[in-house]
């Protein structure tokens, strides 16, 4: 069986809001103690007083603090260029047999700009496509007559090129992620390849959303 301590540590290890109340300091712990007083009990095997289960989360905040500190510095250290691109437009479709002929059409049309925005992400029942604002009028001939179910213009993608060992770093996209949500940043898409994430935002989004990210960059110099 395990100890209070271990116990307490499994259970909030898998809920990574509690963690992160408990670094800032936003969450009552009593009543995280009693909260929790269940799940520990089942774990170590016994009955367990909430004083014991307080105990054990106060020394286990300062090492959350440490590894959250830890994570942070290597999440951002393994952030490279950073490129936009604006103009651009957002289609949903419904998917359909010949869907894939459309997309195989479009990409002829589209092979000889190296720089266009193009990116294609199919679905279990629809598909999204994204490109460049100035394709649209190949988009919609070539797609005429598919069920367009959702259509988005004035958008911009922020790109960040990232290492090979990002796959390996649990939790990367979602620290990421958590400091677009916080400065209230809408994210109408995710795009992401082994070694690129772009995030799509409106037009009016893009220059803060595009500062908070160069920002995250900078702090590990100052780290």
């Amino acid at each position: 069986m395990l100890t209070i301590s271990q116990a307490v540590e499994k259970v909030v290890r898998v809920k990574p809001f509690i963690v992160e109340s408990l670094t800032e300091g936003l969450i009552n712990i009593s009543s995280l103690a009693r909260h929790i007083a269940p799940t520990v009990e089942q774990m170590t095997g016994k009955e367990t007083k909430s004083g014991a289960i307080i105990m054990a989360l106060n020394r286990l905040v300062p090492h959350l603090l440490e590894a959250e500190g830890q994570f942070n510095k290597d999440m951002l250290s393994m952030l490279g260029d950073i490129i936009v691109r604006s103009n651009l437009t957002d289609f949903t479709f419904r998917n359909s047999p010949t869907l894939t002929d459309c997309n195989t059409r479009l990409l002829e049309e589209l092979k000889n700009g190296n720089s266009t925005f193009y990116t294609m992400v199919r679905g279990v029942f629809e598909s999204t496509l994204v490109v460049g604002s100035d394709f649209v009028h190949i988009v919609e001939e070539q797609f005429k007559g598919e069920d367009c179910t959702y259509r988005t213009d004035d958008l911009s993608a922020i790109t960040l090129k990232l290492p090979a060992s990002n796959v390996q770093a649990v939790g990367f996209y979602y620290q990421i992620m958590k400091f677009i949500a916080w400065e209230g940043i809408n994210v109408k898409e995710v795009i992401s390849t082994t070694n690129e994430f772009s995030i799509v935002v409106a037009e009016n989004d893009v220059d803060r959303a595009f500062a908070l990210l160069k920002n995250l960059k900078n702090l590990t110099k100052l780290g």
